[in-house]
């Protein structure tokens, strides 16, 4: 199983962090990890959502990071089947892989972060990625033990496989504009391809 994960979240980068007593799995857009294996998965949201999902019984554990609920111009239905970016085969990535590791759907459990409104203007894409997020949970039968959604700050999310507890700490709203950057350029990214406040636990 060892190895597997590793073939299966090989391109994910690994970090050390005296922080932590575990291994870092640092997550971008469009990407997941999940593990059996005590790990602090980490990633940084702006308008994105990452939803972590764990089975408490097996200590299955992981999360994802999505920029868009569906492709706007398939009615919400996702065609691109081969992409993270989209939160409708991010979750089905993310269930898969926990049930593949033993975990079972009706014990999974829910938490939401992500979703801020980061960019000028009058269109709120983090709202919109929340709502759907919130409502894909329900939609499924996932029950959400927590949620930190919404404002206009982005956030550092440390996610814990074994425990399921999320450290988040909320960003400056100066730091919104280089996030805002980072997110075009994945999406720029992702598109070419075919496919400071306190820490606050949750």
């Amino acid at each position: 199983m060892a190895s597997a994960a590793l073939m299966k979240f090989g391109h994910i980068r690994r970090i050390q962090d005296t922080r932590f007593p575990y291994e870092v799995a640092v997550i971008l857009p469009g990407e997941y990890f999940v593990s059996q294996e005590p790990k602090v998965v980490y990633t940084v949201l702006g308008s994105c959502i990452s939803v972590c999902l764990r089975d408490p019984l097996v200590n299955v554990g992981g999360m994802n990071h999505f920029m868009l609920a569906a492709p706007s111009n398939t009615q919400g239905h996702d065609n691109w089947a081969e992409s993270g970016r989209y939160g409708s085969f991010a979750m089905e990535m993310l269930i898969n892989e926990i049930l593949s590791r033993g975990g079972q759907k009706n014990r999974l459990e829910a938490k939401v972060f992500g979703g801020g409104k980061i960019y000028d203007g009058t269109m709120d894409i983090g709202a919109k990625n929340a709502a759907w997020a919130l409502d894909y949970l329900e939609q499924e039968g996932l029950p959400l033990m927590k949620a930190n959604v919404g404002d206009v700050c982005p956030r550092k999310v440390y996610f814990f496989t074994d425990s399921g507890k999320v450290l988040m700490q909320k960003l400056d709203r100066v730091v919104a504009q280089t996030v805002a950057k980072e997110e075009e350029q994945y999406k720029a990214k992702l598109q070419q391809a075919p496919v400071q406040s306190e820490v606050t636990l949750f």
